[in-house]
């Protein structure tokens, strides 16, 4: 789905059983005291009376910027599909139906001509911003412009097709597009041409960071500052050390219940610097409806007793990874990076996050079920598909061999409590290793920007990984290619700062293969995968699910795959 995410799960195996078993799944929607959920498809009419009151949500940290076409993360990806639109979104409903792409800005979907290169879409009539300002083709050009001139994280690898995107790439600040968008007034529509047909363009429209936006929003990062939105909500106040403040936008009216449904509550309160035990007892009283971050082990057990009901339990295509920094020492060094994946019990990892029932082990880069995703397992103690056991034998004696050993590592992690679990494991594991580790928790606030800019000097960091769309290119090529990797910049999603030419002809092979036959362009995919595995740039650590922990306020609970828990569906009343 998405983007990094600093959402851990519950931490304990005693009580995922309880969950599972007890917890309704996402396929209901139901699970509250809130009265009967809407159809699980999503596109049953408005139900007025559910309309009203606010919604309360909860988080250790915020996530950063809240520019949505800088922003990375799905702690606001999962609002943002509430306030701002795209030319396309996907269908906002329960279950797989999510991953349909369904028109939005504009009226239908995009005529697609010169051999899948040109895409020609008709704007709706009557889209206005919340600031009162009417959608034209000239917000819809300017919003392209932008997301290269404030370095969109995905502007190399999503956006880059776009006739023109190279030398916006090389000089973001003069990007024009002139020949790749074009818009046309008096007809109300924008042309975009590519350089190559992309069977994955669609997808790449209804994500976030090519939302339209204001023509005079600032052409950089906007921060702390709000833009103006089209959808169901906008921004009322944001400090990220405090709240942020959702009300509804007086300007929206429903013009697409798939693409974008009219929101339920009339405020979403969004509060910051708690505790994670404060937010248990939070949602346990109903002093707020959701929460963020996991709960810590001490509470676990009355959640998965007394509180199992408002525990909703789904699968992620998704998985938890260390970065190794191959330029920097001593993951400059192969067989350094090679002997931390041989080492790292994937098992211990799948404890600390909460058991079995909340995750398994991960031996590869895309997820099991995830196009493109081959059974595998590289670095696992007598070989085969599938995890069995760490080889420390193997591990110490290719640190032997790196000539690596006694060297200083620093381990960068969220300051969470599932986080900094294990960071610390790694940290005890490296120590075992011969290497002076040293474990490093930053604010989930600031952590995911601060291990992508190699000014940093980060050498190892725990992070993690979302699908933006149901296509492997979106983890390896966006993960690891060479157009991913931006030194010196906040938005290098590449964090391991892997750029091998060899790997990279692979991708871009892949990617030209997918545009007429995906079946064989997944098995190339695949293979990129153990090629990449084998030069080892990351560490492949768990594929985890999620659980979301409401109060029993909340009502008509339904959970995209594309974009999790739907905030704005949410009954409060």
């Amino acid at each position: 789905m998405s983007r990094t995410t600093r959402r851990g799960a519950l931490a304990a195996a005693t009580v995922a059983l309880t969950l599972t078993a007890a917890a309704c799944s996402s396929s209901d929607g139901s699970g509250s005291s809130s009265g009967p959920s809407a159809s699980s498809s999503g596109s049953s009419a408005f139900q007025a009376q559910h309309k009203g009151g606010t919604l309360r949500l909860v988080a250790h940290a915020a996530a950063g910027s809240f520019d949505p076409q800088v922003n990375y993360t799905l702690q606001y990806w999962q609002l943002f599909h509430s306030m701002y639109d795209g030319l396309l979104a996907f269908k906002k409903v329960n279950g797989q139906e999510s991953f349909t792409v369904v028109p939005d800005l504009a009226a239908a979907m995009p005529k697609v001509t010169n051999g899948g290169k040109t895409y020609t879409f008709t704007l709706r009539k009557g889209v206005t911003f919340s600031n009162g300002k009417a959608l034209t083709t000239d917000d819809v050009v300017a919003s392209f412009q932008r997301i290269f001139k404030v370095s969109s994280p995905t502007a190399g690898t999503f956006y880059n097709g776009i006739v023109g995107a190279d030398a916006c790439l090389k000089t973001p600040a003069s990007c024009t597009l002139s020949k790749g968008v074009i818009g046309d007034a008096k007809t109300d529509t924008v042309t975009v041409n590519l350089t190559a047909a992309d069977p994955e363009f669609a997808y790449k429209l209804a994500v976030p960071h090519a939302v339209v936006v204001p023509k005079d929003s600032p052409t950089k990062d906007a921060g702390t500052k709000p833009l103006p939105s089209t959808g169901p909500y906008m921004a009322a106040s944001y400090d990220p050390n405090r709240a942020l403040k959702l009300v509804r936008n007086p300007h929206f009216k429903e013009w697409s219940r798939d693409a974008e449904p009219q929101g339920y509550p009339d405020v979403i309160d969004y509060t910051f610097g708690q505790t994670v035990e404060s937010e248990v007892t939070a949602v346990e009283n109903g002093q707020a409806d959701w929460m963020y971050d996991p709960p810590p082990a001490d509470r676990l057990n009355e959640i998965g007793t007394k509180y199992a009901s408002q525990a909703h339990v789904n699968p992620l295509t998704a998985f938890w990874y260390a970065t190794l920094n191959v330029n920097m020492a001593p993951f400059d060094n192969k067989l350094a990076r090679q002997a931390i994946n041989w080492a790292v019990d994937r098992s211990a990892v799948v404890r600390l996050y909460g058991g079995t029932n909340l995750a398994s082990p991960a031996c590869t880069i895309l997820p099991p079920g995830f196009p493109g995703h081959v059974d595998s397992c590289d670095y696992t103690k007598g070989g085969g598909t599938t995890w069995k056991a760490a080889d420390l034998a193997k591990a110490r004696a290719l640190v032997k061999q790196s000539g690596t050993a006694g060297q200083e590592v620093g381990i960068v992690v969220q300051d969470d409590d599932v986080n900094k679990s294990i960071g610390q494991y790694l940290q005890s594991l490296l120590t075992q290793l011969g290497y002076k580790a040293t474990l490093k928790p930053l604010s989930g606030n600031i952590q995911f920007t601060y291990i992508q800019n190699t000014k940093n000097k980060v050498q190892l960091a725990l992070t993690s990984w979302y699908q933006d769309y149901p296509a492997a290119s979106d983890f390896l090529n966006v993960l690891l290619s060479c157009a991913s990797y931006h030194p010196g910049s906040d938005s290098s999603i590449n964090i391991s700062g892997f750029c091998d030419k060899g790997v990279d002809a692979r991708m871009q092979a892949a990617l030209k293969t997918s545009q007429t036959d995906k079946a064989s362009a997944d098995k190339q995919w695949g293979a990129v995968d153990r090629a990449v595995m084998a030069q080892s740039p990351v560490v492949p650590l768990i594929n985890p699910k999620l659980i979301d922990f409401t109060s029993t306020r909340v009502g008509n609970y339904q959970f995209s795959k594309q974009f999790y828990m739907l905030v704005g569906q949410l009954w409060v009343k």
